[in-house]
């Protein structure tokens, strides 16, 4: 599949505030020896260039190639109807959208430009268009614990870097709980997520979901380095039976 959709938007940078603290952890000791502080403070600036450099790529490269490979291997017919939650300026939108010409793809974010530079609406709308996809992208502006959305609606749930934004346990069980209530029976729920995705696993299983896995996307998508690394947790709804016991989705096929 082609990244040409995904890499015609302007997508911003992840957490600015870390990176700029990370290039902060650079510039300071050349600047401060410059200005006749000791020279040793000069071994400083290599130690955390390394960590930005490594945050600089998951942001601005590496997540687009982890989600390109993910969205391939789900090997979606076409028409599936999809849900972005915290799409933010649209990278996985566009991408998922630019994979589904004959559906349709929701993205719901509440456009904090804390979690993601110059996060808004409209440059969102303006990524959808330059990547070609508008006609098949709605925006919703809504908070992921408490979706305005139907059950059982969307064949296929994504989330990239946005539920961990949620600063209780208790919001971001909400949020998955929701995104796992608007999935139909026999949809797919992928979220790439930091720090709790071992606890995304417990809360998926617990409902009813089957298929459960988390794996870990690599160095690619380390924010700084392994100790803050992406993993991705994979879930299925199980499909519904019809009144004979037989599974709906066999039967339509």
């Amino acid at each position: 599949m082609s990244n040409k959709a995904v890499r015609r938007g302007r997508y911003g940078v992840d957490g600015p505030g870390w990176l700029l603290a990370l290039g902060g952890g650079v510039v300071a000791p050349l600047a401060a020896v410059a200005a006749g502080a000791p020279r040793w403070l000069l071994r400083v600036a290599p130690v955390v260039a390394v960590p930005a450099g490594l945050y600089l790529h998951a942001t601005v490269r590496g997540k687009f190639l982890v989600w390109e490979e993910q969205l391939d291997a789900l090997d979606l017919s076409g028409d599936e109807r999809v849900l972005d939650l915290g799409c933010g300026r649209g990278a996985v939108l566009t991408a998922v959208a630019d994979r589904v010409p004959k559906g349709h793809v929701t993205g719901v974010d509440i456009w904090r430009s804390v979690d993601q530079s110059g996060n808004d609406e409209r440059t969102t709308t303006e990524n959808a268009e330059r990547a070609q996809v508008a006609d098949r992208v709605d925006l919703v502006t809504a908070d992921m614990r408490r979706l305005p959305l139907a059950d059982d609606t969307f064949d296929l749930v994504v989330s990239s870097m946005a539920i961990h934004n949620i600063g209780s346990a208790r919001g971001r069980e909400e949020a998955v709980r929701e995104a796992y209530r608007v999935l139909r029976p026999g949809g797919r729920l992928l979220v790439a997520d930091i720090f709790h995705a071992r606890r995304y696993q417990e809360i998926l299983r617990a409902a009813g979901a089957v298929g459960v896995t988390c794996t870990d996307a690599g160095p690619r998508m380390w924010w700084s380095g392994p100790w803050v690394r992406t993993l991705l947790v994979s879930a299925e709804k199980p499909a519904a039976l019809d009144g004979d016991g037989d599974l709906e989705e066999e039967r339509r096929s």
